[in-house]
């Protein structure tokens, strides 16, 4: 599966993503050069989902420093620390953007002293390498998935954590798609995800694409569609993991999460292993993004839906607690508590 919704162009002058915004009505792509055209893009969820956010910020880097090529060394690498630190301020809660961000820059400070022309050449080195990476990352993730499920299995998603949010078959929703590649069936309910609608738009969108049964529900619609025993299991993407097990993800994901374990069914984290942050000890130290309110009472609407100038509380992600998550699937193996042992095992190879 092609990489298509974040590329490098050709001259690396500029990066084309799909804006995700227009979806699923324009498939529309966008060519992002500038310090803020990537910080709009990522910021206002043109380029969204952890690992697509991190490559898309890699290349951002690359092709922003590359206007840098006539500095000396030291002003390259500050010039370079800066923009870094602006792109970062875009989304605060997924790890990935940071990692990518850090990769690419510590590659030009490995460089130092051997001129700016070769530092920029192990930036664009390591960008592609990062989304490479993220490539067999993908199928490794899907491949451990399809052992905890079987044939004919309905399965819940939130949010969106498909080829979108990522380089390939995606992280919460790659099993889904491996799976009908090699036979399966699956039955999924995906919920719209509100406030932003990332259920709705976009993973129906991929996995009717795909050519798998899906059938959209409202969010709280969840807990009926569990107690009828149409789920089997529960899938969702992860932005950042606290070292003890606790997941950061979309809002409304620790609903489901309360939910899954009511009904005696597995919950599952679905992320590359570049998501467990061991600076955060638990779920409590991970920042939570506050959204602009307008996204709640007008964004989706024809006319307001709330009294004009009421307060809104609009955060972006909350945090499931490890003890809701039967595992923590990622590239390098399934997890499973007590996390703080099995999380250790798993970056340690």
């Amino acid at each position: 599966m092609k990489p298509e919704n974040v590329v490098l162009s050709e001259n690396g002058s500029s990066v084309i993503i799909i804006d995700q915004t227009k979806l699923p009505n324009k498939t529309e792509y966008l060519t992002l050069k500038t310090p803020e055209d990537f910080y709009d893009a990522i910021r206002e969820l043109k380029v969204r989902g952890a690992p697509a956010i991190g490559i898309c910020a890699g290349m951002a880097l690359f092709v922003i420093a590359s206007g840098f090529s006539g500095h000396s060394e030291e002003k390259f690498l500050s010039e370079l620390h800066n923009v870094s630190a602006f792109l970062n301020s875009s989304r605060p809660t997924a790890v990935n953007l940071k990692h990518a961000l850090d990769r690419v820059e510590n590659s030009a400070h490995a460089l130092r002293g051997k001129g700016v022309e070769a530092m920029l050449d192990a930036m664009h080195k390591e960008c592609i390498a990062i989304q490479d990476e993220d490539v067999a990352m993908c199928k490794a993730i899907s491949e451990y998935g399809l052992t905890l499920v079987k044939d004919g299995d309905g399965i819940l998603t939130h949010c969106n954590a498909g080829p979108l949010a990522t380089s390939s078959y995606g992280t919460g929703l790659g099993t889904l798609l491996l799976g009908k590649e090699r036979g399966y069936t699956f039955h999924a309910y995906t919920d719209e995800t509100r406030p932003l609608l990332q259920g709705a738009r976009l993973t129906a969108y991929e996995l009717n694409k795909a050519g798998i049964d899906v059938t959209l529900i409202c969010d709280n619609m969840a807990s009926i569609v569990m107690k009828q025993g149409k789920i089997n299991a529960c899938f969702v993407g992860c932005d950042r993991v606290a070292a003890n097990g606790d997941t950061a993800n979309k809002i409304g994901t620790s609903g489901v999460a309360v939910l899954a374990k009511h009904y005696g069914i597995p919950f599952y984290v679905f992320c590359p292993s570049s998501t467990i942050d061991f600076r955060c000890r638990t779920g409590e130290d991970i920042e939570i993004e506050e959204r602009d309110p307008e996204e709640i009472s007008t964004k989706f609407f024809k006319e307001p839906m709330a009294p004009q100038g009421i307060k809104c509380y609009n955060p972006a992600f909350d945090v499931t607690d490890s003890s809701l998550i039967s595992a923590i699937i990622t590239e390098k193996g399934i997890c499973r508590a007590p996390y703080e042992q099995s999380l250790r095992i798993c970056m340690e190879g």
